[in-house]
């Protein structure tokens, strides 16, 4: 087996925990895992990351995008592998759905300034917006993996949210909090975002 059975384990349970944190609807949403010797874990195609089996798990050789056992990984599989590819210090790409910031997705992003909480210039950084292309198309992969060469958060106009981490829980809470941001910008009207002032000193915080 190229892929230790317990890494396939803690793949799945970072599935769940995904789910868990509210992250994803159904089908919406995939996951990645550099797990060194040049492989990486994906999702499976159409399948729910809450409810993801080992079964459902797909080992691909991150340079040349070879699935090497036979499981069919996502149909945004370009796109993770060549985030890792770019990217040396990423080892996770998630790809969700959380609902507050899709409906950012999905109106006009560029009206909001994210920086409501510190989380987001300590973890997040700006975040880089793609227009709408359709998922799984070459034109979307390149149009994510260049977004995400100087950004750690990607939104996909009318489609979702990709971000990335060193590890699962570095993803996952980049992911949590920057819906946790949007569900602040769509439900309080008199929101007041951090004073640009504010900004250097978090995001030099972020990276002590």
């Amino acid at each position: 087996m190229p892929a230790d059975h317990e890494k396939i384990k803690a793949f799945v349970r970072a599935c769940h925990k995904i789910g868990d944190y509210g992250l994803l609807r159904c089908s919406s949403g995939n996951l990645s895992w550099h797990i060194g010797d040049g492989l990486a874990l994906l999702s499976a195609s159409r399948s729910w990351l809450p409810e993801l089996t080992e079964q459902q798990v797909s080992i691909c050789r991150i340079e040349t995008d070879e699935c090497i056992n036979d499981v069919k990984p996502t149909c945004e599989t370009v796109f993770h592998l060549g985030i890792l590819r770019q990217r040396k210090e990423v080892n996770v790409v998630l790809h969700f759905q959380s609902p507050y910031a899709t409906a950012i997705a999905c109106g006009e992003p560029a009206d909001y300034n994210f920086n409501v909480i510190i989380e987001v210039p300590v973890y997040i950084g700006a975040p880089a917006v793609v227009e709408y292309l359709p998922p799984g198309s070459p034109e979307l992969a390149q149009a994510t993996i260049e977004a995400m060469r100087e950004h750690d958060m990607v939104i996909l106009r009318n489609h979702g949210l990709v971000t990335v981490g060193k590890d699962f829980n570095d993803a996952i809470q980049k992911a949590v909090f920057f819906e946790l941001a949007c569900q602040i910008l769509l439900t309080q009207r008199q929101y007041v975002p951090l004073s640009p002032e504010a900004i250097p000193w978090l995001r030099a915080a972020g990276k002590a």
